[in-house]
């Protein structure tokens, strides 16, 4: 996390900063790398240093008033580390669970008892989490400071809640969790500002229980404890005999009141995502996720084969995995899958072919999609099965045959965020180790005159886009429940602007609210993020604020008319309330709506 800018005054060193920001303010266009160290050299910090780009953004905030700066903005712009970030038109912001028992007995699954079960501590997210000892308000506004030090705007957060099996936690921490993500979001503002006017250093939120106390391990050559043996203990010395404590608990309203703030906050929650197990939902555990205020759900197929995650420990069939998409689709949630090849019990052969159930079979046709081939890590109860012979990783060639088809296999429709986990390379023990093999695969497809259709492979990013030449087009097809209409907007070279998801349904829905409702799943435009009080032109190419979004609304209204709905609800994220009002939505217990018309006789 790189909070460092926030922990040095930038007043102590004005002299240097006002003829580094000059020089580069001087300048026609963004400094290269050559041109901005020799502006560096020319000002050292403290006569010997260099100053980072956050030191730079920082100072530039805090030095504006004395010196009559006023394009913080194209400022910013210039010096923005790792732009790519928020380049999809969210922040997203990832936070983790604390270390909690786990209802599973997967054999692939990691073992680090000082991290949520599955997660490894030199993962750049576990990491972060683990300096704040998993306390979420501290993580929240930790990860928002240092997107604003290096230059991002945080005004849409997608905040992303990962660890373990969300459902399996108790509800009043679920309930605390949130709420106090959503105080962090709430708070930013303030303690942004009180720091960048050099009144205020980086605030230090963490949790009670410092987990690297925490001295045994687990060995996965003999699993002579468990993972739960030795977390729940631990917990429960930390906590006068319980797995959580009374600090850890927040009411129903508490949570309700951050919402109502979090709705015109600075830092607005435009999504709430959290991770589970396909047998730990029912329709109660999905009504308290939406009332949480979630709009995504993560899903772990691992695999649609029995025998497969019968072979893996894995504690559900596909049958369950069936009915989790058939609960979370209709509810109105935005669903992503894991996917795990080289299983045990699994071969490449078997892998494309179960890939292939994917997307071929309507009960499961995912939104967005992680690969993740099984990697032995020692913890695992699958280092038993490396010794004995019973598993082995693939090689780089046979991986290769399996994501080469299973990338071409994915629709228009679905985003594939990530192929391979970002695992440290030590915490491996064998197989493979490339972290960008998603790379790799591409290169090995464009060189065969063949290139993924998915979302990842097609969206604008950050690039240029003239409103006026995009296109419009519908992309159909079935779920489990209904029909399911894809809108994007599409440029000349068929790039991907924007899109919404509209379910039709037609089977019987669980929740009476939205039983007879056509549901707006997801509305999303590309580019760098916009903020919530930029105009529609400030000078920058971007495609956020520029009127798609109403107009793939206005498509979904059109089409959910046509097809005979009365009410049309959307699954509106926090942060994202306010806009659906200003397009004639009103606000449910758990969804917002917008009365539909019947078509005239004459249309």
């Amino acid at each position: 996390m790189r909070t460092a800018a926030y922990h040095f005054d930038p007043f102590h060193h004005e002299t240097e900063l006002v003829g580094v920001i000059d020089a580069i303010r001087a300048l026609d266009a963004a400094p290269d790398t050559r041109t901005l160290n020799r502006i560096l050299r020319r000002f050292p910090k403290a006569g010997v240093g260099a100053f980072s780009k956050s030191e730079i953004i920082r100072g530039y905030r805090a030095l504006a008033p004395r010196h009559g700066w006023k394009e913080e903005a194209a400022f910013v712009a210039r010096l923005r580390m790792k732009p790519i970030r928020t380049m999809s038109g969210v922040a997203p912001v990832t936070v983790l669970t604390k270390p909690f028992p786990c209802p599973g007995k997967c054999i692939f699954c990691p073992n680090d008892v000082r991290m949520p079960k599955s997660y490894l501590s030199r993962e750049p997210g576990a990491q972060r989490a683990a300096q704040f000892r998993f306390d979420p308000y501290g993580q929240t506004l930790g990860r928002l400071l240092a997107f604003h030090v290096n230059g991002h705007p945080v005004d849409k957060v997608e905040m992303i809640i990962l660890g373990g099996t969300w459902s399996f936690y108790p509800e009043s921490y679920q309930v605390w969790f949130i709420e106090r993500c959503f105080a962090a979001m709430n708070d930013f503002d303030r303690v942004r500002e009180e720091i960048d006017r050099g009144g205020a250093s980086f605030p230090r939120y963490t949790g009670p229980i410092d987990f690297d106390e925490l001295e045994e391990d687990v060995d996965g050559r003999t699993l002579d404890r468990s993972y739960n043996e030795v977390v729940g203990r631990f917990l429960r010395q930390q906590q006068n005999g319980r797995l959580t404590s009374d600090d850890e608990s927040a009411t129903w309203a508490e949570l309700e009141a951050a919402h109502r703030v979090n709705e015109t906050a600075r830092a607005r929650c435009v999504g709430l995502v959290v991770e589970t197990r396909p047998d730990h939902l029912d329709e109660d555990e999905v009504r308290r996720i939406r009332r949480l205020g979630c709009t995504k759900v993560q899903i772990g197929y691992q695999s649609l084969s029995d025998e497969v995650l019968a072979a893996n420990n894995r504690g559900h069939d596909v049958a369950a995995t069936r009915r989790a998409m058939t609960l979370l689709r209709s509810a109105g949630f935005k669903i992503h899958a894991h996917w795990m090849p080289n299983l045990h019990g699994s071969d490449p052969v078997r892998d494309v072919e179960d890939f292939q159930r994917i997307f071929g079979e309507p009960d499961f046709r995912p939104d967005e999609l992680k690969i993740y081939p099984c990697s032995l890590i020692e913890s695992a109860e699958l280092m038993a099965y490396f010794q004995d012979g019973r598993w082995r990783p693939y090689s780089h060639d046979e991986l290769l045959g399996v994501l080469e088809p299973c990338l071409l296999a994915v629709p228009p429709y679905c985003r594939v965020t990530r192929i391979i986990r970002d695992i440290p390379g030590d915490d491996i023990f064998t197989g493979n180790k490339v972290t960008n093999f998603r790379q790799v695969v591409e290169a090995s497809l464009t060189a065969k005159g063949l290139a993924s259709q998915d979302i990842r492979a097609r969206e604008i990013r950050g690039q240029a886009i003239d409103p006026d030449r995009l296109r419009l087009e519908p992309l159909e097809y079935d779920t489990q429940i209904g029909r399911e209409v894809f809108f994007r907007w599409l440029d000349d070279e068929d790039r991907l602007c924007g899109f919404l998801r509209l379910s039709l349904p037609s089977a019987p829905i669980f929740l009476d609210e939205i039983r007879d409702s056509a549901m707006i799943r997801e509305v999303h435009v590309y580019g760098r993020v916009a903020g919530f009080e930029a105009g529609p032109d400030d000078g920058r190419p971007r495609s956020q604020h520029r009127g798609l979004g109403r107009r793939l609304v206005d498509a979904a209204v059109a089409r959910a008319t046509a097809d005979g709905y009365r009410d049309l609800a959307v699954i509106a994220a926090i942060g994202t309330r306010d806009y659906y009002r200003g397009l004639g939505f009103v606000d449910g217990a758990l969804y917002q709506h917008r009365r539909l018309d019947p078509p005239s006789p004459d249309a």
